[in-house]
């Protein structure tokens, strides 16, 4: 029943997202005009979930994700500050991204052949490697997903987690009932209310909404983890050059943290150019890769000075020394045993 409801979405927004990639696809570049004319870059995140994007104390917007935002605007228009931060839900995101609404998602979205192909979505990088799991009471007295036979789970609605629910269960022969939720701050309510026995998204939101709990020690999250989630920033079909300034601008943020540098250190490097050519490519002080991209010279200083590296962002955000405390795992650099892996700047 979840499946149908879900492919049904899937095609209704497959046909708005059609028609605006067909208006876009005589206009390549045009939403990087868009962004300078506006002066601002309108990012599509997260209603709210710590770590990726959520609003501070002081109402100003952090996370892993609001950063990829800032780099962005700051490798487009010089300044990191100038965004509009349009908080969507797992419903909305993908219309407002098809309407125009917002000029990227950047909105821990999960890459899929469907979301790809049918809802004519441009998933220009993977940013997070993820995979969805489960959360539940230690009180509960289980510890495998497997013995979850009969349990209600909290699900958010019109996402990849309700296909990859049924077929675990289906796969291990148990039965489930679904309490369906709008997004992560329904989904704590009513886990805490006692609404569903377990919840269920990517393993990265449960460590998220669990340092949000009183006591955040009576919940385990258990170990299976039952699906891929590449998570990654999306934008419209059909404006290749926005495309590329998205997907490169992420790539720099791997490369500076692949070839030492850093928040701390990138004005001294551009200032004094050493002998590593490909650090100086990616500086703009050798060849011209800022021009291929309609950007200033010195585009990737902007955006490293702005957020830092990619290991620095994550670290600040979700690392070990976070109440999140995740580990690098595949987001590791490859030289490190992980997936995150940037093509050479040449």
């Amino acid at each position: 029943m979840k499946k149908s409801l879900l492919l049904g979405t899937l095609a209704v927004a497959g046909l708005a997202g059609a028609a605006v990639a067909q208006d876009a696809a005589g206009t390549a570049g045009a939403t990087l005009a868009e962004v300078r004319e506006r002066g601002a870059l309108n990012c599509g995140v997260n209603t709210g979930l710590t770590g990726f994007a959520a609003p501070n104390a002081e109402g100003v917007w952090e996370g892993f994700d609001v950063d990829l935002c800032r780099a962005i605007a700051a490798a487009a228009l010089g300044d990191a500050e100038a965004v509009n931060y349009v908080p969507l839900s797992g419903e909305t995101r993908f219309t407002a991204l098809a309407s125009g609404e917002v000029d990227i998602l950047a909105r821990n979205s999960t890459w899929t052949y469907s979301r790809d192909t049918d809802l004519n979505l441009e998933f220009v990088a993977v940013n997070y490697y993820d995979g969805q799991g489960f959360l539940a009471p230690k009180a509960l007295g289980v510890t495998s997903a497997t013995e979850l036979d009969g349990a209600t789970v909290c699900i958010q609605t019109g996402t990849t987690t309700e296909l990859n629910l049924a077929d675990f269960f289906r796969v291990n022969n148990i039965t489930y009932e679904p309490v369906p939720i709008a997004n992560d701050a329904e989904g704590r309510q009513q886990y805490l209310a006692g609404a569903c026995d377990v919840y269920t998204t990517d393993a990265s939101g449960l460590a998220s909404v669990r340092t949000s709990f009183e006591t955040p020690d009576d919940h385990v999250i258990l170990p299976e983890i039952i699906s891929k989630e590449p998570l990654g920033p999306a934008v419209r079909h059909g404006d290749n050059d926005w495309a590329d300034l998205v997907r490169w601008t992420y790539y720099a943020l791997v490369t500076a943290e692949e070839l030492g540098i850093t928040q701390a250190n990138v004005a001294e490097q551009a200032a004094a150019p050493g002998n590593n050519p490909e650090i100086n490519r990616l500086l703009g002080t050798e060849d011209e890769m800022g021009a291929m991209l309609g950007l200033e010279p010195n585009w990737a200083v902007n955006v490293i000075s702005s957020v830092g590296n990619y290991g620095e962002i994550f670290e600040r955000h979700l690392g070990e020394s976070t109440p999140i405390g995740l580990a690098r795992g595949l987001n590791a650099l490859w030289t490190q045993g992980g997936l995150q892996y940037a093509p050479p700047f040449r």
